[in-house]
């Protein structure tokens, strides 16, 4: 018996939900790089999916000469922010359409200095996950992924 009242319940329950709001499965799409200099990368800069966009992790690149920008931390994560900005651009974004982002520090001791100089990016605060871990690419010292949702 309750395996009948359970199976009336959930067929019940079917029947009520609005297929007008279940989304089907989106295309994904692999969007090349806007670097001309990063077409042999083995990623791409941003992943759609829909209007959701992810992001690869960008580092403190001065992407004209392809070296990390000197002074520390806060030219690192300005450069890393500016490099974001300009993949946002690229497909018609800006910072304030980033909902999501993950930042790792090379040094959890940098976490202060870095955060002075990232909330003057995201002033809407999006969700964020910060930690630390040891040998970042090409020895950067801070390398930030986000997800951006594109308005339509």
């Amino acid at each position: 018996m309750k395996k009948i009242t359970l199976i009336i319940c959930f067929f019940a329950f079917l029947m009520s939900c609005n297929t007008n709001t279940i989304k089907s499965v989106d295309t994904v799409v692999f969007h090349k790089t806007h670097e001309p200099k990063k077409s042999a990368a083995p990623f791409s800069d941003a992943v759609q999916v829909g209007n959701l966009f992810f992001l690869s992790g960008q580092v403190g690149m001065d992407h004209s000469v392809r070296k990390l920008v000197s002074g520390g931390i806060q030219p690192e994560t300005k450069q890393t922010l500016e490099n974001i900005k300009a993949v946002l651009q690229h497909h018609g974004m800006n910072m304030e359409d980033v909902v999501k982002c993950t930042v790792i520090l090379a040094d959890i001791e940098d976490f202060s200095a870095f955060n002075e100089v990232y909330k003057t990016y995201f002033p809407q605060k999006p969700a964020r996950t910060t930690f630390a871990a040891k040998g970042l690419a090409v020895g950067a010292k801070i390398e930030i992924e986000c997800i951006a949702v594109k308005s339509e």
